[in-house]
């Protein structure tokens, strides 16, 4: 397992992944909410994604991921095609935080609708990832999950700069 993976599980522990991943959402308002012009444009460190940007990636992955969620269900070996998010990210400065979360907000819902239909055929359906190696559907909720608590810590760190 690679060190990303390995931390991202790390950061979910033994939480259920399905209500880290329902509550994100609710955070991501409060912090919309409540960040001024100045601080969606600010970093959590030199170097790494503004705020606003961080909002803008949390919709691409719902749309990325939940794309590969429904490959993995839906094909007997699936392999997912690889995006590049750093270049899906070059236009993040160009797009509006708040239709990033409205974004995130349909999809999360539509991604989380789905995983209320999994049996345990599908939380066990392998995917065979070219640059990880072999997970399970039940794998990628997880690492969503930690993906998820891996930006809001960022979000965290910004709001309390």
């Amino acid at each position: 397992m690679d060190a990303y993976v390995k931390r991202m599980f790390g950061l979910l522990g033994p939480r259920d992944p399905i209500e880290v991943l329902t509550a994100t959402l609710e955070r991501l308002e409060h912090y919309l909410l409540s960040f001024s012009v100045d601080d969606l444009e600010r970093s959590y460190a030199p170097g790494k994604w503004t705020a606003a940007e961080i909002f803008c990636h949390y919709a691409d992955v719902e749309l990325g991921l939940g794309y590969r969620f429904r490959q993995a269900i839906s094909k007997i070996k699936y392999t997912p095609d690889v995006f590049d998010q750093d270049v899906w990210a070059m236009r993040y400065r160009r797009l509006e935080p708040s239709l990033a979360l409205e974004t995130f907000r349909g999809l999360r819902a539509w991604n989380l609708s789905l995983f209320a239909t999994f049996d345990m055929q599908d939380w066990n359906r392998n995917v065979n990832y070219t640059f990880a190696g072999v997970e399970t559907v039940d794998d990628m909720v997880r690492l969503l999950a930690g993906h998820d608590l891996n930006h809001l810590a960022q979000l965290d760190a910004i709001a309390s700069s």
